[in-house]
């Protein structure tokens, strides 16, 4: 099923702006060809925005997404799709139909019969409809879904809902995966058949995957490349151990350090009515937003 290696994306300087607020700050990073790329941080940290420009749903303010020699960031997601950039979403898009009838809509893209011709069933259409199917039904079994192929997928385990999901994805014949948190939700034995779905999807197929994900674990298993987003700004980057390691990253999902403990001070009552006196560190947590996370948890919005 290998395609050859697929073109390097390089995101460059991207900026995104949502009236006056900074969802993406000049942020840059390469998706090395044939590699597993993980962008990651906490919620808010502009994950989910960055994904929508990648994919064409969200038009930055600067900066530059190519993909080899082709500019993507004025293209329509339809362009960009034909282009052979394909994602999944957090939630899971549909259960309508077969396994069989989901996959074939990652295929309709690549059709090239008209609609009237696949209407009449005309010999060529029917040919074509035919060898779609052929190659659905092989991304079924390359993801675990062989068996699964005519089954309803009102009647799946989440699990392999979420392997749905990825199967049609790569019917549209991708050069370059866009995966969001495509584990969320799992146990923890349908994590660890997710990951090697997606290790042999990249192994069969020679593609790029660029992934989003909170399950750190997983993440550090997985990933060839990591790179960490805060508040919308690249914070940090490189392999996974480095990664794991960095001053900046660990200040973000475990905290600042604690401030050396101040002599006590004597009681004060409160006024009635007045909230609680202010602890050392209040004040800086505040100017964050809020205080930062500790591992495996998030902050409250999904950009």
């Amino acid at each position: 099923m290998s395609q050859g290696p697929p073109p390097p994306l390089r995101v460059t300087d991207l900026t995104v702006r949502f009236a006056g607020l900074v969802a993406l700050d000049a942020v840059s990073l390469t998706v090395e060809p044939g590699s597993i790329h993980a962008l990651i941080g906490p919620n808010g940290a502009g994950k989910s925005t960055c994904f929508n420009v990648l994919s064409g749903v969200c038009r930055p303010a600067s900066g530059s997404v190519r993909l080899g020699e082709r500019e993507l960031t004025r293209l329509a997601p339809h362009r960009i799709a034909a282009l052979g950039v394909a994602r999944t979403f957090q939630n899971i898009v549909t259960t309508e139909g077969t396994v069989a009838d989901n996959l074939m809509l990652g295929r309709h893209g690549l059709s090239r019969a008209g609609f009237a011709a696949t209407a009449l069933r005309l010999p060529h259409a029917v040919r074509e409809q035919r060898a779609h199917r052929e190659r659905a039904r092989a991304f079924a079994g390359l993801t675990g879904l062989g068996a699964l192929f005519d089954t309803p997928v009102g009647l799946l385990s989440y699990g392999d809902r979420k392997r749905v999901e990825l199967a049609r994805a790569l019917c549209l014949e991708p050069r370059l995966l866009l995966l969001d948190e495509p584990v969320a939700g799992m146990n923890g034995a349908e994590r660890e058949r997710m990951a090697g779905v997606v290790r042999t999807v990249r192994a069969e197929l020679g593609l790029s995957v660029l992934l989003v994900e909170h399950d750190m674990g997983l993440v550090m298993r997985l990933a060839d490349e990591v790179t960490v987003l805060d508040f919308g700004r690249r914070i940090a980057g490189g392999a996974p151990a480095d990664v794991r390691t960095d001053p900046e990253v660990v200040r973000v999902y475990l905290g600042s350090p604690a401030a050396p403990a101040a002599p006590a001070a004597p009681a004060v009552s409160a006024p009635s009515g007045a909230g609680a006196v202010e602890r050392p560190g209040d004040a800086s947590a505040r100017a964050r937003g809020a205080a930062a996370p500790a591992p495996g948890t998030e902050r409250g919005d999904s950009a």
